[in-house]
């Protein structure tokens, strides 16, 4: 959420940058400020009202204990409606801060200068290309006929069991899929994130609070009997274990991994696109998460984004990586990078991580403050980073290293699979 403050006095500022992200709704960013006046201005009011009401009280005091009953009654009548008008322009106040709430939060973050100007994901901007795309034999297979061919995932059994989009991970399928997971932990907590387990429901407050709601809710998937929402990523939860806390600013930066199952409904995607693992409704993944200094997170968001490289080196996959353009960025984020590996089978290029800074927008929503060093109260910046989601991933890798002999594991995933080979 954008801070009041910041709107009221930099609106043509605002304005220009929600332009980038081509926001259209722009006459909300003059019925915020309007709301803000009317809000102030009540305020002022009735302030102003509770103070005469408590110099009444005081002179009615002193007069009765002068013995000035007469005088004290007349002040006490003159007086009288004091209460009253506190109580309407209370009610007043109420409902112009639950407008202004609720017309604040429909306005995205504001993207960072360096953000490209573009509409779609065609206009994000190369930062740049690493590794040698592989060039597969003639007759080479897309990762769903591999799946079906080592019988090591069964999306038909998937749909038996609960719908399209849930895959059964089988034999070997499901060890790299374990080892994916373990890899990807003991290198974040190598890295310095502490590991957390956490919950995969969470409440309305939560979901609020990252910016889930109320922007993704066609996304996500609501258990109505409790209100709950089966989180989308394990940037919600890890998040929010700091919402309405005040860090201390020597506890920067904060890091945390975890891992979890995520869930989303991907409502309106069809089409060659979405086969096989390319676009799921339940998925696992590991995510990293970062609560820092707002001096710092630009430079800890290239941190995370070259950590995120350094597995994907690793894994031996070639890989690319976009700034997205305005356009293509979430309600949520100043800046993203997205990682893009190469499906050698599929010709094409799949995302498989996205890493961004908030700056102060969630922080805000989350009220995650600290002192800084002046003693003045700020909000913390948060950055976040799918390091990694698996699904693409390990199509890449079937895709990738499918030879005659079988499918070749990458070599740091032998210790943690067992096998070399999937065959």
């Amino acid at each position: 959420m954008l801070q009041l403050n910041y709107i009221r006095e930099n609106r043509d500022a605002v304005i220009e940058r929600l332009a980038v992200k081509n926001f259209k709704d722009v006459q909300l960013v003059d019925e915020v400020i309007q709301l803000d006046e009317s809000r102030r201005k009540i305020q002022n009011e009735s302030d102003a009202i509770a103070a005469e009401a408590n110099a009444a009280a005081k002179q009615i005091g002193d007069l009765m204990r002068q013995g000035k009953k007469e005088e004290a009654e007349a002040v006490k009548s003159k007086s009288s409606g004091y209460k009253e008008q506190v109580k309407e322009l209370t009610e007043k106040l109420s409902e112009v801060e639950q407008t202004l709430h609720d017309k604040i939060v429909q306005l995205p973050n504001l993207p960072h200068t360096s953000v490209p100007i573009g509409v779609a994901a065609e206009d994000n901007e190369v930062v740049l290309e690493h590794g040698v795309v592989p060039t597969l034999a003639d007759g080479a297979l897309s990762h769903w006929e591999l799946l079906s061919k080592y019988d090591i995932v069964d999306l038909e059994l998937g749909v038996k069991v609960t719908g399209a989009g849930f895959p059964v991970y089988k034999g070997k399928g499901a060890r790299l899929q374990r080892a994916l997971i373990n890899f990807f932990l003991d290198q974040a907590v190598a890295a310095g994130y502490t590991e957390v387990q956490v919950p995969i429901l969470v409440n309305e407050d939560s979901a609020f609070a990252t910016g889930q709601l109320p922007d993704k809710e066609g996304q996500m998937y609501h258990v109505g009997g409790d209100d709950f929402y089966l989180i989308p990523t394990a940037e919600v939860p890890v998040t929010n274990l700091y919402r309405d806390t005040i860090v201390k600013e020597e506890q920067f930066p904060i890091k945390h991994c975890a891992y979890t199952p995520c869930f989303r409904r991907e409502a309106g995607s069809y089409g060659a696109h979405v086969r096989g693992l390319n676009r799921l409704h339940q998925f696992d993944k590991v995510e990293t998460v970062q609560l820092v200094h707002p001096d710092k997170s630009y430079e800890v968001l290239e941190e995370m984004n070259a950590y995120i490289q350094g597995l994907l080196q690793q894994l031996e996959l070639p890989y690319r990586v976009l700034r997205l353009c305005g356009g293509d960025m979430s309600f949520t984020s100043a800046l993203t990078y997205d990682m893009e590996v190469f499906s050698a089978a599929q010709q094409r290029w799949l995302e498989v991580s996205s890493v961004s800074n908030f700056e102060t927008f969630q922080a805000n929503r989350l009220k995650v403050r600290f002192k800084n060093e002046n003693g003045k109260m700020q909000f913390a910046h948060t950055l976040n980073g799918s390091a990694l989601a698996l699904p693409r991933i390990v199509a890449s890798i079937l895709e990738n290293n499918q030879t005659e002999k079988g499918i070749r594991i990458p070599n740091v995933l032998v210790p943690y699979t067992g096998f070399e080979w999937i065959d």
